[in-house]
Formats: structure tokens, C-alpha cells, sequence
């Protein structure tokens, strides 16, 4: 019997999966660290991470999985990577890291991308880039240049953070269209890198490693990484992607109109589209999916939502008994109507949201009656009030161009909760497909797509475990009132 290992690269742990490689079954999951990795920030809205520390991890992470399952790690044949998006890595001509991470959350490119986008031209961006600049890896990079000159002139190349654990492992820097388009240096129209960003921003193309597909053997491990970390000399990495394009793969969203989603703490909507164009650059973001081809292409349309589950999270430490579970929430929940009797939550309370054009104006609440409203008022309306924002931004995408089809979602989230889920699946029409998966697992399965264990991405996914479907609800007057009375509640603090 052979295995493939699959990682998933986070900002808190690095999880960590083996599968079958003949059925695809997943036969151990899981994690290291089990406290958070820490991330550094020096100055406000900085976020670092020493990607040594990834690196070790990773070796970590695969020993204890090999322990727990009790696979012998002459049985793993191939690897496949999913990792934390937008992460900058800078390394020297030895493949030494030059500096920390400079992370996905880190704000202190905003001005620098904000200026390129001026000064190349916003139309010329948004139909090349399909993005603006923005905070991303780029602009991370030319941060670098103008506040640390010493260390950007030894750069040899720029990494995302799955690049660098490849190069670990293999000792070959590389890359994906997909990582490129995600640190927004790939130009949709000319299929090639954006040389004229990288001019503009005065950072030679060099930088960028050897672009590789998605699915491919991407250099085998090396001796001295097989001595270190317990996997086998020779065995290949075999596929790379950022978390939320790997989500959705894990979820099996591949085709126009399918949507991967995720109720964490914060929100994500990743809706998969053929098309190339988008007219709401300034609220989402597009990227080349892991199936994206110039012939066929595949976009991922990312929708985030910074207010979700965290305002949720801030109910059980403030709100309930210290005992109670997020299901002993949910039920308390279930007692009070749709539209809480009035009762209207604003769950933006979690930073700027892009969704929004940027602005923070923190969460609100609306007609809050001391004499009517209680606990589970509260309750309801929290849940409410984030499963409307999912619905709010499913209409932004629909407005550039996603024709809706299906909607799937991790079992680890808020998903769960009946409330969330029916209130979606009501006001958007579709149903909500519950799926037991994980990065990890989908980024092993992924390894097995490259070298034909399985066929398709569809025999790789297809039998991904269903756990339940929400469908619409016939009666769906009361919860269109209640959206439409938080929406225009939304829309007078957002204009």
C-alpha cells in the first residue's frame, strides 16, 4: 500500500494528511504546533513569521503523523502543498532567508500598491491583473527595497510561502501561474508575467523563480531533507496552491458557478468563474484557480469577510455562560423567530472590509429593546447578521459575472449551525453541501491527480465525504424582510 502527504501550511499550524493512493481515502490527520505559531509585529500592522520555523514544522508535522498512523515512510510516493496566501519569502543565491515573512495579514504595503495602481493605470490593472496591486506580495517586495535596502540587494528570488517549502524540500526554487497571480504579478491578457508592474515598481523580473503547473512533479526530495524530516529520498512534490484555491479543490469546486465556503473567523466566498473580466476589483479579488488554463480558463473570485465567526466567538466569551458550547448557542438561537424580533447585528467588527470599499465603522447593533430582547435575541441576531454579509457579497460576485450553481462548505465552521446555513441557502436559492475534508487531504489527493492514480479531479473529489445538505426553504417572506431590513441598515453606514 503507498500514501501520498499532503501539508497544509497555516499561520497558526501546519497540518498534515495521508491518503490512500489507490482509493484516496484519508487515513490520518494532524497537527503541529498544537499552541498557534506567533506571529511578530513590531509596529501596528505588521504581522511576521520566520519561515525556518515553517520549515521546522513541517519535519515536526510529518514524524508525528508517521507515528500516529503507523505508516512506514518508505510508502509515501508523492507530496502536495497548500499554503498560507500573499506571504513574501526572500532568500539569497544559497537559498538563505534574508528576512522574515512578511505575512498575508501585514498592512504596511497598502500606500505602495494604492500608488502603482494610480501610476499604471487602474483600467490597464484591472483588465491585465484582473486586481489592483493592493498590499500583495509585490508590493510587499518593493517595502523591502525602499525600507531595507542592504537585505533587498542580495534577494535572488521572491517566494511565496508553498514555494518555499517545495525549494526546501526539493532544493529548486519554483513557482505556479497560480502563486503569481495571487501576489498579483501575472498578466491574464499577455499569459506572462507583469513586466511592466515590475518596472514600474523597479524590481527585475529575475526575482521570480521557474514557473511550474499546478499539477506536475516538481522536484524530487533531496537526501540531506529525506535524513531530516523522515520522507523518502527521490519521491516528487506533485501539486502547490494557496489555502483558498486548495479549498476549494478540497471541496471539489472546479467548474463555473460552483462556490467554496468557509465560516471561520473570518468569512471566505471563493466562486469559480470562465470569465476574465470583473468590474468589482475594488471589493474582491481574482485569481488563477488550480485547473486554470489559458484555453479554458478558471478564475477564483475571493470575497472576504473579515466580521464572521469572530463576533460569534465574542458572544460565547461575553455574552453566555462560560460552560455553554457553540451547540448549546445555536439551540438557545433556535427559540427566537427569524428577524429576532427586530433585534439587527452588523458583524463588521474585524478590521477594514474589502467588501465594503474598505471602511471600518466596527459592528453595529439595531433596535435593541431592553424590555423585548434577550440573550438569545442576541444570539440569533449574531448568526443572522453574518449569514446576511455571506448573502451581500454572493451578490457582489453575482454582479461580476457569477452565475451561481452550488455551494460547499467544510464541516468545521460555522456551516453547522442550522440557522447560518438555511438563512444562505434560503435567500440565495441554491443549496449548501456540507463536506468532510480538509486542506491537507485535498492537497495530498491533488498529489495523486498529477500522477494518474486518479484519472480526473472529479474521481479525486467526487467521493469526498458528504455529511448533509441544506436546501431552501419554501417560506422564504420572513427571512427576505429581515435581510432587507439589515441591508438597509448596512447601507446607510456604508455608502
Amino acid at each position: 500500500m503507498y500514501y501520498y502527504i499532503g501539508f497544509d501550511l497555516g499561520s497558526s499550524s501546519v497540518k498534515a494528511a495521508l491518503i490512500e493512493s489507490s482509493t484516496g481515502k484519508s487515513v490520518g490527520v494532524t497537527q503541529y504546533p498544537e499552541a498557534e505559531m506567533a506571529i511578530v509585529a513590531e509596529q501596528i500592522g505588521w504581522a511576521e513569521q520566520d519561515p525556518n520555523l515553517w520549515w521546522k514544522n513541517i519535519g515536526e508535522v510529518t514524524k508525528k503523523l508517521l507515528a500516529q498512523t503507523g505508516i512506514l515512510s518508505k510508502q509515501v510516493k508523492g507530496i502536495g502543498i497548500a499554503y498560507q496566501m500573499h506571504g513574501m519569502v526572500v532568500v539569497d543565491k544559497n537559498q538563505e532567508v534574508l528576512r522574515p515573512s512578511i505575512i498575508w495579514c501585514d498592512s504596511r504595503a497598502v500606500a505602495i500598491g494604492n500608488e502603482a495602481f494610480i501610476g499604471v493605470g487602474e483600467d490597464k490593472c484591472v483588465s491585465n491583473l484582473l486586481n489592483s496591486p493592493g498590499n500583495f506580495t509585490l508590493s510587499k517586495l518593493k517595502w523591502v527595497k525602499e525600507n531595507e535596502p542592504e537585505i533587498f540587494e542580495k534577494v535572488d528570488k521572491l517566494l511565496l510561502p508553498g514555494d518555499f517549502i517545495a525549494m526546501k524540500l526539493t532544493g529548486e526554487a519554483t513557482t505556479t501561474i497560480s502563486g503569481l497571480s495571487e501576489g498579483i504579478m501575472w498578466d491574464f491578457k499577455q499569459n506572462k508575467l507583469a513586466d511592466w508592474l515590475f518596472d514600474y515598481m523597479g524590481i527585475s523580473t529575475d526575482v521570480i523563480p521557474t514557473i511550474v503547473p499546478t499539477f506536475s512533479n516538481q522536484g524530487t526530495v533531496s537526501k540531506k531533507v529525506a535524513e531530516e524530516i523522515g520522507l523518502p529520498e527521490g519521491i516528487p512534490v506533485l501539486y502547490r496552491a494557496g489555502d483558498q484555491p486548495n479549498n476549494a479543490l478540497s471541496l471539489n469546486a472546479f467548474h463555473p458557478g460552483e462556490i467554496a465556503a468557509t465560516g471561520g473567523t473570518s468569512g471566505v466566498v471563493y466562486a469559480i468563474t470562465d470569465s476574465t473580466n470583473t468590474k468589482e476589483s475594488s471589493r474582491i479579488n481574482n485569481f488563477a484557480h488550480v485547473n486554470y488554463t489559458t484555453e479554458a480558463p478558471r478564475i477564483g473570485k475571493l470575497l472576504c469577510i473579515n466580521g464572521a465567526g469572530i463576533q460569534y466567538s465574542w458572544m460565547k466569551q461575553n455574552v453566555v455562560a462560560t460552560e455553554d458550547s457553540y451547540n448549546d448557542m445555536n439551540n438557545l438561537a433556535a427559540s427566537i423567530p427569524v428577524g429576532s424580533d427586530g433585534l439587527r447585528i452588523l458583524p463588521f467588527g474585524n478590521g477594514a472590509e474589502r467588501m465594503l470599499n474598505s471602511q471600518n465603522t466596527g459592528a453595529s447593533t439595531f433596535n435593541l429593546n431592553f424590555n423585548k430582547h434577550n440573550k438569545a435575541h442576541l444570539l440569533r441576531a449574531s448568526l443572522e447578521g453574518i449569514a446576511f454579509s455571506f448573502v451581500y457579497g454572493i451578490e457582489i460576485l453575482k454582479n461580476d459575472g457569477v452565475d451561481l450553481s452550488a455551494i460547499r462548505a467544510g464541516n468545521d465552521n460555522l456551516f453547522r449551525s442550522e440557522i447560518f446555513s438555511n438563512t444562505i441557502a434560503t435567500l440565495v436559492g441554491t443549496d449548501i453541501n456540507i463536506i468532510d475534508t480538509t486542506g491537507a487531504v485535498g492537497a495530498a489527493r491533488a498529489a495523486g491527480v498529477s500522477t494518474g492514480d486518479f484519472k480526473t479531479l472529479n474521481d479525486a473529489f467526487s467521493d469526498n465525504e458528504h455529511v448533509m445538505t441544506y436546501h431552501p426553504l419554501k417560506d422564504k417572506k420572513m427571512y427576505e424582510d429581515a435581510y432587507q431590513d439589515w441591508k438597509q441598515d448596512l447601507e446607510k453606514l456604508y455608502k
